[in-house]
């Protein structure tokens, strides 16, 4: 007797079409297709419908949306007493969408040096196009010229899809997602969906959701796909971002 088995996409299938997400196996949790590619249209589509991909090098393109779902509330970030000295003393600046393409070619060198890498070449070529078309966003952290920290993602509507994070110093990752959340709360965005739950995104006050809650905030959050002109131009202090 054959186990449940996923959706099998073609690149020819309509950029818009994925199964119903709660057709998604239950282990493992949220697998829900495959195949495909990885064009613009269909990453947006995916990405709105609570859907993203994560696979590795010489396996097919997988696509996934678990239950629950792990987001962020972007007034919700936890800055611990430790972690608020940290940043008062720190001399460390943020950017925004300075440096995305050193951004993640650091996030996928982080993955290499453990088990492999789902940030793919390929995932990198969609993710910079992504960049190119104004969806795909980057924080930079700096000690002086150097890169030591960042996050990457994707903003449809009012959500900030988290892609990934790396920190090469102290906290650094921590200090590129409080810079996130504070330009995500000046612009009233619903939520930061941070995809799967790990103790150190708990530490942050990230939280878990049901699948079908978090769909219907998609359906309301993202149903103007705008673009949001919200990003800083300038690099700000670390030490600034508390009182913003």
């Amino acid at each position: 007797m054959s186990g449940p088995r996923v959706e099998w996409l073609s690149p020819q299938d309509s950029p818009l079409y994925f199964p119903d997400v709660e057709s998604a196996l239950r282990e493992p949790d949220g697998l829900l297709a495959a195949g495909g590619d990885l064009s613009s249209a269909r990453l947006l589509s995916a990405y709105a419908s609570g859907i993203f991909p994560w696979y590795e090098d010489g396996q097919p393109i997988l696509w996934w949306s678990p239950d629950p779902r792990c987001v962020l509330r972007p007034g919700e970030f936890r800055v611990s007493r430790r972690l608020r000295q940290y940043i008062r003393s720190t001399t460390l600046t943020a950017s925004y969408n300075l440096a995305f393409s050193d951004v993640i070619h650091a996030c996928a060198g982080r993955r290499r040096a453990q088990q492999g890498t789902w940030i793919t070449p390929s995932m990198i070529a969609a993710y910079e196009q992504l960049h190119a078309e104004g969806w795909a966003h980057s924080v930079e952290v700096r000690d002086g010229t150097r890169l030591v920290g960042g996050i990457y993602g994707l903003s449809i509507g009012k959500v900030f899809f988290g892609e990934s994070m790396f920190s090469h110093s102290d906290h650094a990752s921590k200090f590129a997602l409080l810079a996130l959340c504070q330009v995500l709360v000046r612009n009233e965005f619903a939520l930061l969906d941070c995809q799967v739950l790990s103790p150190h995104l708990l530490s942050l006050g990230a939280t878990q959701i049901p699948r079908i809650s978090f769909t219907e905030i998609l359906r309301a959050a993202c149903s103007n796909r705008r673009q949001f002109s919200c990003w800083p131009s300038k690099p700000l202090p670390i030490a600034d971002l508390l009182a913003k």
